[in-house]
């Protein structure tokens, strides 16, 4: 097979049901299926790897790496799908990783994610968060909400991304795609802006800092929906790393500003299937009730649990309860449910209460 470019790669690992492709000089190639690493089944001599990774940059992007930068940006392919490419050295060596993004949005409904979810990105304000491991699927959830918005309301969604991921066809509503490093500086450059944008629904990428924290809390309090992504993997330790993000002095004031403005917490992994053929999302969702507000705002987020457990009404649930129904219902092995549970004593119970 004749690889003239990185695009004709990533199209024959799209073929292969690829989500990740790791290259590097000096080592094989590898991609990722279904959560492993498996060899390539490519010959691609170190020249080749070489040539493919400078296939994809123009001459600024040149520039930055031969002065000594990794580098961060999307690829987007002839045909319109786009790959996620962080480019680096290993040993001295050229290397790269490329996330192959979905061709296409999907809808909540498609990618098995509870209703709950529809009902959260209808918010008018407030601040919604997905979080979970990397490679858990979050820029997908982000984006099948986010476009649930642009196809059913007439407004502004403004998104800051670093890269951008998903493109969003036209829908209803007027939306504007921001990429950190090309349209604008960095995340607080554009958070400041975006309040003077007239926008009502604003993503963040990601929440990385205080000031990221704080600009996106206080928009979320003056009647915007702002969406954002965490690297945390329950709702409570999502709570807590918002908090400690910031300042000693400032954290009272956070807290209350959480309190008054969360809708929802949804945190997830993707686990192998039975049988090995795919992932399915395992979630946990904590909803912004003025019970699980109050435990917020008093500092007492390790309560969150008893909260979510006994919200399923409101359409909450625990990841270890998730992960028990997906078990139930014969879709992961007991090993897999006990591998992502976040307490194996609690997952067992509720796996054995369904036998």
């Amino acid at each position: 097979m004749v690889l003239n470019d990185m695009n004709d790669l990533v199209a024959y690992a799209r073929e292969q049901k690829v989500s990740d492709i790791h290259m590097n000089v000096g080592a094989p190639t590898m991609f990722r299926i279904h959560g492993s690493l498996v060899p390539c089944d490519l010959a691609l001599s170190d020249e080749h790897v070489t040539y493919l990774i400078y296939s994809m940059f123009d001459e600024e992007k040149k520039r930055l790496f031969e002065a000594g930068e990794d580098l961060d940006f999307a690829l987007a392919a002839p045909d319109g799908s786009r790959a996620r490419v962080n480019v680096l050295r290993s040993k001295g060596h050229i290397g790269a990783v490329l996330r192959l993004l979905n061709t296409s949005i999907p809808s909540l409904e498609e990618l098995h994610l509870p209703e709950v979810l529809l009902d959260i990105a209808n918010q008018p304000r407030g601040l919604i968060l997905v979080t979970g491991p990397t490679g858990s699927g979050k820029s997908t959830t982000l984006a099948a909400m986010i476009n649930h918005v642009n196809m059913t309301k007439p407004v502004h969604i403004l998104t800051i991304e670093d890269p951008i991921e998903y493109v969003y066809p036209q829908g209803v509503a007027a939306i504007r795609q921001r990429e950190v490093g090309v349209d604008v500086k960095d995340f607080n450059t554009a958070l400041k802006s975006a309040l003077r944008e007239d926008p009502d629904v604003i993503l963040v990428g990601e929440m990385r800092d205080y000031e990221t924290i704080s600009l996106a809390v206080t928009a979320a309090e003056t009647g915007h929906l702002v969406m954002g992504t965490l690297h945390t993997t329950s709702a409570p330790m999502t709570i807590d790393r918002i908090i400690d993000a910031c300042p000693p002095h400032a954290q009272a004031q956070v807290r209350t500003q959480v309190a008054a403005t969360l809708k929802g917490v949804i945190t997830q992994c993707l686990v192998p299937l039975k049988g090995g053929n795919g992932r399915v999302a395992a979630t946990e969702i904590l909803v912004g009730t003025d019970a699980a507000m109050n435990l917020v705002r008093t500092a007492k987020c390790h309560q969150l649990n008893s909260i979510m457990q006994m919200g399923k009404a409101q359409g909450m649930h625990t990841l270890n309860a998730d992960l028990a129904r997906l078990y139930k219902e014969g879709k992961i092995d007991q090993e897999k449910a006990l591998e992502y549970c976040t307490d194996k004593a609690e997952c067992t119970k509720m796996m054995n209460e369904y036998l």
